[in-house]
This record gives C-alpha cells, structure tokens and sequence, in this order.
C-alpha cells in the first residue's frame, strides 16, 4: 500500500488539493449567497451585475432590453423588445466555473506570481466569455426560439467549459511545474 501512495503521491496530491479547494471555495461562494439577501442588488451582486452588463452589451448590439427581477424565484426575466426570452439565474453567473477553474489551476500548482496571475486572467476570460454567452444566448432566443433547448443545453455550455478546458490546457503545458518549458 505505501509503495502505491509514493507510486502516485502526485495524483494523491491533486486530486487532495482539489477537493480541498473546490470545497472550501464553494462554502465560500455558499455563505455569500447565503447573506445575499436581495434587498439592494436582486438576486444576488454578482447575478445582478451578470444582467446589467449582458443588458449594455445588448443595448449595444441595438436590442432594445429590460432585466426584470422575477417576480416567483431568484432571477432576472431577460425581456428583448418587449419579449421575455429568458432569465438569468444564480447558476448563469459563471462562479461555479470560476471555482472549478481555480481549483484546477491551484492544485496542479505553478509559481507563485505564475499561479496568481493566471488565475486573475482566467477568471476575467471566464467571466467575459459568460457574458457573451449570455448576449449570444439572447440573441439566438430572439432570432431563433425553436433552437432554444440546443443553444442552451449543448451550444453555450460548450463556451463556457470549451474555455475553462483551453485554460487548463494552456496552464498544464505552458506554466504548471510538471510543464516542460
């Protein structure tokens, strides 16, 4: 048995880390929606602030948009020239992926400043790469409501987790110390 643990005291290590990490940061994020009580920013800050810059990006775009809080659950109603599309919910404003995503990159650990750095931009990249997620959600459900359990189910969610996985890639290759350059 002790031969095993030393064989892979590497994975042990990650897989440990991880956990640890991925727990601890998501008791975190737990607690802070657990104090969020909606009274000055409805749901939730983060969620709040998801639709007031996916609602200027549509703007942009030349929608004209109303996120409305929902009157029956915790969500802001997306409304797109007078036509309720969607809603963003807690689970659309990317934390539980930044939190994976940190875990990966902490347990499978780099430099300090590498590490730290890294994880500052991922989180941006993530974050910005939601919103878009989101305006081009809208805007495929605007366009094309026929195609909505596709572009929500399969297409989007792929952005999402199709960046965190080039993150991780770029990350184990080129910074983490098992990366050979």
């Amino acid at each position: 048995m002790k031969g095993l643990f030393i064989k892979y005291k590497a994975v042990i290590k990650f897989i440990f880390t991880f956990l640890v990490v991925y727990i601890g940061l998501s008791l975190l994020y737990s607690w802070y929606l657990d104090v969020s009580d909606g009274s000055k920013y409805y749901p939730d800050f983060i969620t709040n602030l998801v639709s007031i810059q996916s609602d200027w990006l549509l703007e942009l775009f030349g929608y004209n948009v109303e996120m409305l809080p929902h009157p029956n659950e915790p969500s802001m109603k997306v409304v797109v020239n007078d036509k309720y599309l969607a809603r963003i919910i807690e689970g659309c404003n990317s934390m539980s992926v930044i939190i994976l995503f940190m875990s990966f990159i902490i347990a499978f650990t780099g430099k300090m400043k590498s590490t730290i750095t890294f994880v500052a931009l991922g989180i941006v990249l993530i974050y910005v790469a939601n919103l878009l997620r989101i305006v081009l959600l809208s805007m495929g459900l605007y366009h094309y409501p026929e195609y909505k359990h596709v572009l929500h189910t399969v297409v989007f969610p792929a952005i999402i987790y199709g960046m965190v996985f080039l993150l991780w890639f770029v990350w184990v290759n080129k910074f983490s110390k098992r990366s050979k350059g």
